[in-house]
């Protein structure tokens, strides 16, 4: 055997133990017993001393150094690519360390799960702070002499700053923030009403999945606290949640996870358990998530037809036609949720928790003080105040799972999908006739030909620019909203 064939054989064992633990993570999110929590924390621990042993090995180092890369095809030298930076990552981080990440944020999900229920921000501060140590402890192995933040953003979004993001955000706000106070000036939409059977929306749920191309044969729909997709290949599950009094929180989380899911199903086989078998960053990841959610799942075509299959479903619920149920969906309203937020406002909580985390970082803001400054800053951007914890500083898992630098990678999704979606109208001239008649084929095999199948053989801007067409910018996304919130709001 080469040196490369060597490499990509030890390689698929240590992505299918990354898979492992990604499904230890999944049962803690959805069937674990609560008892359970202590135990898995040291179960994932050891998976992850595991896995950083095996980036990090010598052996690892001597096949990098033997590979000619310029003998290799394109796509084993994007193989390579990803397995050197993955080496020079890990290999920077000690063992100790990173096992104590996995153990702390595993204990973690339970304590801020219950703080959550409690609406008692305070009960998790100790877990937070030793989080948030960790993380800079983590950040500041990685970046040497750099950024800080930086280090842990390129995790989820490779090779990318943060004073790019933040200027990218401040070409984004105006925009939206205009375009909001325009809405909000108008009369609110009509709501649906009366309540929705737990069981019933579950059903509906798989029925959407499927209708987006999610194959339940490697895959299962179950129910979370908060909803999240997980694994890649084979073995892609995704959850979601329900509320009696609205089935859309349930549905469109659904279509969200089938967004990620789909993208992790679609990837080209050939690449399975090895580095280019997942999405090529988060930032692209939820452009897939987005682009599933709103621009198909929202669009007047689809929602007119999913406005029949929910009065077949479940009766009557005081709509009575496909505008009003189109307005419905799109309403735009005060809310404190972020994966609840309607388009408009949705990239304003992610702005939010970017200040926010980045401040955490660089020392300049501390755990004990981040409720009382997730409130000041959620009143300034929003206009009222923050009732609860769980309502506010307590409603995403994402810190409590050590995921500092996730949070931008949502609003670059956002753009991304404006990127994608402009270029699939172009491509898809019957795209809107399809999607009344329910059928997203076109539009999912669109994104499957163009962007899915390749994994991370492309680096993200790379991906973005090969399917649409163009450079990415945050003008196709802003286009995409004035237009549609015009014609719903009639501005």
């Amino acid at each position: 055997m080469t040196a490369f064939s060597e490499l990509m054989t030890y390689q698929r064992d240590t992505e299918a133990l990354g898979q492992i633990s990604g499904r230890l993570g999944w049962d803690q999110e959805t069937t674990m017993p609560e008892g359970a929590a202590t135990q898995r924390g040291d179960e994932i621990a050891a998976i992850e001393g595991v896995l950083h042993q095996r980036r990090t090995s010598a052996q690892v180092g001597d096949w990098l150094a033997a590979i000619d890369a310029g003998a290799l095809s394109d796509v084993d030298q994007a193989q390579l690519n990803q397995i050197r930076r993955s080496y020079e990552r890990y290999s920077k981080v000690p063992e100790q360390l990173a096992t104590e990440i996995a153990r702390a944020t595993s204990a973690a999900h339970a304590i801020w799960a219950e703080a959550r229920r409690n609406n008692d921000f305070q009960s998790f501060v100790p877990t937070l702070e030793n989080i948030v140590r960790l993380r800079q402890e983590e950040a500041s192995a990685l970046a040497g002499d750099g950024d800080a933040y930086d280090a842990l953003l390129n995790d989820y979004e490779p090779d990318t700053k943060a004073t790019d993001l933040a200027a990218m955000f401040d070409a984004l706000r105006p925009g939206l923030v205009e375009l909001r106070e325009a809405v909000l000036s108008k009369p609110a939409k009509q709501g649906l009403s009366g309540t929705f059977d737990e069981t019933l929306q579950m059903a509906f749920s798989q029925k959407l999945a499927e209708c987006f191309g999610y194959d339940l044969n490697r895959g299962r729909v179950d129910k979370a606290v908060h909803p999240f997709s997980s694994g890649s290949g084979n073995d892609v599950r995704i959850t979601t949640r329900t509320v009696e009094t609205d089935p859309f929180n349930c549905f469109y989380s659904t279509i969200h996870e089938v967004g990620h899911a789909a993208y992790e199903q679609n990837i080209d086989q050939a690449y399975l358990l090895t580095p280019l078998g997942s999405g090529a960053s988060m930032g692209v990841h939820e452009s897939q998530s987005r682009i599933y959610e709103n621009q198909i799942g929202r669009s007047r075509a689809f929602t007119g037809w999913m406005f029949g299959q929910m009065r077949d479903a479940f009766g009557d619920f005081g709509i009575t036609t496909e505008d009003d149920f189109y307005a419905a969906v799109n309403s735009v309203r005060n809310g404190f949720i972020r994966t609840e937020a309607d388009e408009l406002q949705y990239n304003l909580h992610v702005m939010l928790r970017f200040d926010l985390e980045r401040a955490l970082i660089a020392g300049d803001l501390q755990v004990k003080n981040l409720e009382t400054a997730w409130n000041e800053r959620f009143e300034k951007d929003f206009g009222f105040a923050v009732d609860k914890a769980s309502n506010g500083v307590l409603q995403d898992v994402h810190w409590a799972a050590g995921l500092i630098g996730y949070f931008p990678t949502y609003s670059l999704g956002n753009v991304y999908a404006g990127c994608l979606y402009k270029a699939l109208r172009r491509d898809v001239p019957t795209l809107d006739e399809e999607l009344a008649k329910g059928n997203t084929a076109p539009a999912t095999n669109w994104l499957r030909e163009n962007l899915q199948q390749h994994g991370k053989r492309f680096a993200p801007p790379q991906v973005i620019a090969n399917a649409a067409g163009e450079a990415a910018s945050e003008a196709p996304l802003l286009a995409y909203l004035k237009d549609k919130f015009t014609a719903i709001y009639d501005l």
